[in-house]
């Protein structure tokens, strides 16, 4: 068996995001659709399309012509590829790899970003999920090697990558060469404070 490193850092600072969340989507079922495939597609999970649509009785008879909501996180997703973007600009400035977005270990990273919000905490270990490695297993996530970065206040990508870059655990993970995957996570709470959480994998 492989043996695997784990690594965790946190940031924290108060400052409130700007990030605007958009209405949903709508998606008219086509032959051959399930809900995993339209979920899939959309890089979203199940979960969350039978949250957004309890229209449906059963959730695993959808038929053509059906409208399904999507949720539409486009806005958050574009603050998501952007800190990956330069992530990456850091890591080939120093001549490593830029590592692959993950859109599976980027719903897990704003599942944890939006738990921390809800449940007022700042830290690597969930009330909910307990800790990230512990949490990307139970999402169906495998790998090697493994770390987190979380930071809370940060209002832009470019805040953040920089409120990282400047604290040598944060640092370590974004230029880690154990590391070939990425997944972005942000979630705001009611107040407009930003949470942001990094994953890292090497499957």
């Amino acid at each position: 068996m492989k043996k695997r490193t784990m690594i965790l850092s946190m940031f924290f600072s108060i400052m409130f995001c700007t990030t605007v969340f958009a209405q949903d989507l709508i998606y008219t079922v086509r032959p051959g659709d399930t809900l995993w495939k339209i979920a899939v597609a959309n890089e979203t999970g199940v979960s969350e399309l039978i949250a957004k649509n309890p229209q449906l009785s059963n959730p695993n008879l959808i038929y053509p012509g059906n409208k399904i909501n999507v949720p539409n996180i486009n806005d958050i997703k574009a603050s998501e590829t952007e800190v990956v973007r330069l992530v990456n600009i850091q890591r080939t400035s120093r001549g490593l790899k830029p590592l692959s977005n993950n859109w599976e270990l980027e719903r897990i990273a704003r599942y944890k970003s939006q738990d921390m919000a809800n449940k007022k905490y700042f830290s690597h270990t969930s009330p909910t999920y307990g800790s990230p490695f512990t949490m990307m297993q139970n999402f169906g996530v495998k790998f090697s090697a493994a770390g987190e970065n979380i930071a809370m206040g940060q209002k832009t990508p470019a805040e953040v990558v920089n409120a990282w870059m400047n604290s040598p655990g944060h640092r370590a993970n974004i230029l880690g060469t154990s590391y070939t995957q990425i997944g972005v996570g942000l979630a705001k709470n009611n107040n407009g404070v930003c949470y942001w959480t990094q994953m890292f994998i090497r499957p």
